[in-house]
């Protein structure tokens, strides 16, 4: 891997160096300032596989060294580096991300090895110009043709009380199994469904295969709650509220033991339709949870005005908000209004013992994240509910 570490202050540069020969990096390239490195770039075979660059810099700073990169068209990995305040860090990482460079994390100076360790092993195990590379695009017939052909499969990662380390039920995530190209996720197919009309289709289908699957945990003595992502395009059908009723008496499964997450980034699209049928699925006792809270148009006129049950902190704010003071005051905010409003508090994104440790600390009931679980797919639930028996008694000290 070429990496390249720009920054004005010679001190900086050299530690931030020596630290990456420790790890391993030996293909390190220093720059003194933006202009160089966009120089040294310019080079055929010189462009770097990632790039350690300081914000604050004289002549040409990191905020608008990172629209150069875009112009050159770099598709490496960057990590952005400050003495600045974290909320500056973080605003400049966010507008990298916005022009669509691979952002691998933000550090704050001086760089401290375990951070920088971390960092990395979170992006360098893939080439991000390779991971873009080897997206494809499919047609919608060709989508179509996977929903009646039975190729997308459910996996369900864990949600499990904080509290108790009790698992509380699974959230249901979509997968296409594709015949040449793999398991494909579903950031490459679930818009495509939206923008044609393949949603509701897609949407039944997960959902009555996930009440299979709850019927047989349940029989397996797992009376486990099921959660299923459900898209502001299914609740403009107003047959919808009466679909998920009649799936969940076929399966057996009563309206306690269902949890539909609503993405809100449509919602107020067309008001009408979509408050009618969520006020109809809360009558019929399935629980609503807002997925994602705190992002897209998620707002407080929602929770006014929809009568969610549970309240979902999306893991852009969980994760890390341990060592973030703005996160903190985020996910601290968002568990204490809910808790208020009477719903159930849900962090998606834990990652590592310290989120796990500080959720808890906070009084959030429900938790999941890669800490807990990816996800599995459902022949591999109950082993994995034997393990974590296992963990939660040893090593979470639950007893």
């Amino acid at each position: 891997m070429n990496i390249l570490v720009i920054d004005d202050e010679p001190f900086a540069r050299k530690l931030l160096m020596h630290q990456l020969g420790r790890l391993g990096f030996e293909r390190v390239q220093p720059c003194a300032s933006a202009q160089e490195a966009l120089s040294m770039m310019g080079t055929p075979g010189e462009s770097p596989d990632l790039i350690f660059c300081d914000l604050q810099m004289p002549e040409m700073d990191g905020v608008e060294f990172v629209r150069h990169l875009v112009r050159v068209g770099y598709t490496g990995g960057l990590v952005l580096i400050s003495g600045e305040d974290e909320r500056v860090v973080q605003t400049a990482a966010k507008l990298a991300s916005a022009h669509r460079l691979t952002v691998l994390g933000a550090l704050n100076k001086p760089v401290l090895i375990d951070r920088l360790k971390e960092v990395l092993a979170g992006g360098v195990a893939q080439s991000p110009a390779l991971a873009r590379a080897e997206r494809k695009i499919y047609s919608e017939e060709r989508l179509r043709r996977a929903i009646a052909d039975g190729e997308l499969v459910n996996h369900y990662q864990p949600k499990v009380d904080l509290a108790s380390g009790a698992v509380a039920g699974f959230e249901t995530l979509v997968r296409w199994r594709h015949p040449e190209d793999g398991l494909i996720f579903p950031d490459q197919f679930i818009p495509l469904a939206e923008e044609s009309s393949l949603i509701n289709d897609l949407t039944r289908s997960v959902l009555r295969a996930a009440l299979c699957h709850a019927r047989k945990w349940r029989d397996d003595g797992f009376p486990l709650q099921v959660a299923v992502n459900v898209s502001m395009d299914n609740l403009v059908s107003l047959d919808f509220p009466d679909f998920v009723e009649c799936a969940l008496d076929e399966a057996g499964i009563p309206a306690s033991g269902l949890l539909l997450e609503v993405t809100e980034s449509r919602l107020m699209k067309n008001r009408l339709a979509p408050l009618e049928v969520l006020a109809r699925l809360r009558l019929k006792r399935i629980g609503l949870s807002i997925d994602d809270f705190g992002t897209g148009h998620s707002s407080l006129a929602q929770l006014r005005d929809i009568p969610f049950s549970e309240l979902k902190v999306d893991r852009g704010f969980v994760h890390g908000a341990w060592r973030n003071a703005s996160l903190r005051a985020i996910v601290e905010a968002s568990l204490r209004m809910a808790r208020q409003l009477g719903m159930k508090t849900v962090a998606e994104g834990v990652e590592d013992r310290e989120d796990w440790d500080f959720l808890r600390n906070s009084g959030c009931e429900l938790a999941q994240g890669w800490f807990i679980s990816k996800a599995l797919p459902s022949e591999q639930i109950p082993d994995w509910l034997a393990a974590w028996e296992v963990r939660r008694s040893t090593f979470l000290d639950f007893g």
